[in-house]
């Protein structure tokens, strides 16, 4: 994670000697990359115990008044988070249309916004909205995808990859869904083509459960996994318009996202209780016949639960994982997966909101805020082989970017919290953060409080602030919780309330690599 002298402000002078050292570091660094990946230093935080540096913002940015991550009450409830925040992160076009869905997903220059049951029966927001963005400046809607898999919310399931051209949603009405799924030629992404009306839909369902899901790298394989119990379906795309079922099984009681590694060959699958578990697929991967799939390790922790997916990397040809827990306070961890029999957590990315001292302070701001807090959900690297920068969405922390080039060393380098939508339930009902706040339910924000017991700093009279009298959803801040994807300097991100947004980086803050390859539907 961090070395403590990470902490001091970027741009303070350094003496020659100083720049000597670190000239000779960053040369050892990059050998050791190239000799084979790098190697954990005494700055590792594998505790999770410090939180990443705090990126210097520029003079055009609005930077975030608490500590890092956190959206203060008092900014809250002044109103003061309608401007929303940035640091060296701009939105360039927007189109917000009735609300981002829970998770979207982009490819070439067109963008997919997922839809939510029931909303997505009926009203301007049926079915999963397709957003032309080849003009960044000005996204609009070119078409909506109504077979029956994306009029029953696609949840987590949508996923688009630029190999084969496909994009997949299955049926998700309310967390399971089982039968649905929509296959679609997305080449020419602004209009694309339903392939499989005759199979995946209401008249011939597949035998699947829904809730989460991803592709194999070569986009032959889509992978749908259940929430409970943990179902695991591996469904063949070579025919696109005639989906069938390789392999299936139960993987655990419960189960969550994928990550696959670059070569088809292993799927590190999520669990909801806070791990992931390592599956060799070569048998599903080279297409043999009756395949198996072998469970060669399980990996778990506490401080982090309902774990979102893994991004599969290399450093130096050697293997790793970013994973993503969805609740507590996990954040982002770095496991090394070199050998799959024995994953082991090398390092943790947290924003200062998610440390064990700052939990009265997460609680007290988010109180009331609905389901989610200041948790990560799912991230990109900006490429798969030595990736320099990670991108998450943070649900109302935003979108948050660090520097990954040495992944033991890693500081925040820009942020993008987008305005608060206070008062504008009415006019989304394709976000779930707004559907939530109609629905009027009081309560704490649950990880807030799962966070605090469970660290044994709950203080309630600390979270008995104004905040706890707000309903569940309360709309002063967004959720962001879409993989931000990756255009050179560009973000492509979808929030709940705010809808797609391209968002630029500033040059000072991130230069894209000379052979950036997008991980977008990857």
């Amino acid at each position: 994670m961090l070395h403590r002298r990470r902490q001091r402000p970027f741009g303070r002078a350094r003496s020659a000697p100083h720049r000597s050292l670190v000239t000779l570091a960053v040369a050892a660094t990059t050998a050791a990359i190239a000799l084979g990946g790098v190697t954990s230093p005494a700055s590792a935080d594998p505790a999770g115990s410090l939180a990443v540096g705090t990126a210097k913002c520029d003079g055009a940015s609005h930077p975030e008044p608490g500590i890092q991550g956190d959206v203060p009450a008092a900014q809250r409830d002044s109103g003061a988070t309608r401007t929303g925040y940035s640091c060296n992160m701009r939105r360039i076009g927007a189109y917000t249309g009735h609300g981002g869905g829970i998770t979207s997903t982009s490819i070439g220059s067109c963008a997919y916004m997922g839809s939510l049951f029931p909303n997505s029966l009926v009203g301007p927001a049926a079915g999963v909205q397709v957003i032309d963005a080849s003009n960044p400046a000005r996204p609009r809607h070119s078409a909506t995808l109504t077979a029956p898999a994306m009029l029953a919310g696609t949840w987590e399931s949508l996923k688009a990859n630029r190999r084969s051209e496909l994009l997949v949603g299955t049926g998700v009405p309310a967390l399971f869904g089982a039968g649905l799924m929509a296959v679609y030629d997305v080449s020419d992404c602004a209009a694309p083509k339903l392939l499989n009306p005759e199979v995946g839909g209401t008249a011939a369902p597949l035998p699947i459960s829904a809730h989460e899901g991803g592709f194999s790298p070569d986009g032959r394989t889509y992978w749908a996994s259940g929430l409970g119990p943990g179902f695991l379906s591996a469904v063949d795309l070579s025919e696109p318009s005639r989906p069938r079922v390789l392999w299936q099984g139960l993987t655990g009681l419960s189960t969550h996202g994928i990550g696959v590694s670059a070569d088809g060959n292993r799927l590190y699958l999520a669990s909801n209780f806070g791990g992931i578990t390592v599956w060799d697929v070569s048998a599903v991967q080279r297409r043999y016949r009756n395949p198996q799939v072998r469970r060669l390790a399980e990996l778990t922790w506490t401080d982090g639960c309902a774990t979102q997916h893994s991004v599969p990397v290399t450093y130096g040809g050697k293997q790793y994982l970013f994973t993503v827990d969805e609740g507590g306070s996990g954040g982002v961890k770095l496991i090394d997966v070199s050998t799959p029999t024995r994953p082991r957590i090398v390092n943790k990315l947290k924003l200062a909101i998610n440390l064990r001292q700052n939990v009265d302070s997460a609680t007290a701001s988010s109180a009331g805020g609905g389901v989610f807090a200041y948790e990560s959900h799912y991230c990109a690297a900006d490429r798969p082989a030595n990736p320099t920068a990670l991108a998450c969405g943070w649900f109302s922390s935003g979108i948050r970017v660090v520097d990954v080039r040495d992944p033991f060393d890693v500081r925040e380098i820009a942020y993008y919290n987008p305005p608060a939508r206070t008062g504008q339930e009415s006019s989304l009902s394709n976000s779930p953060h707004a559907l939530l706040s109609v629905a009027g339910v009081p309560l704490l924000s649950v990880p807030a409080v799962l966070q605090s017991l469970a660290s044994g700093q709950f203080d309630p009279g600390q979270a008995r602030s104004s905040r706890t009298g707000r309903v569940m959803g309360d709309l002063s801040t967004d959720w962001c919780a879409s993989p931000p994807e990756w255009r050179g300097r560009q973000l492509w991100a979808t929030c709940a309330d705010n809808g797609f947004q391209v968002l630029e980086l500033s040059a000072s803050a991130y230069t894209p690599p000379p052979d950036q390859q997008s991980t977008v539907g990857s």
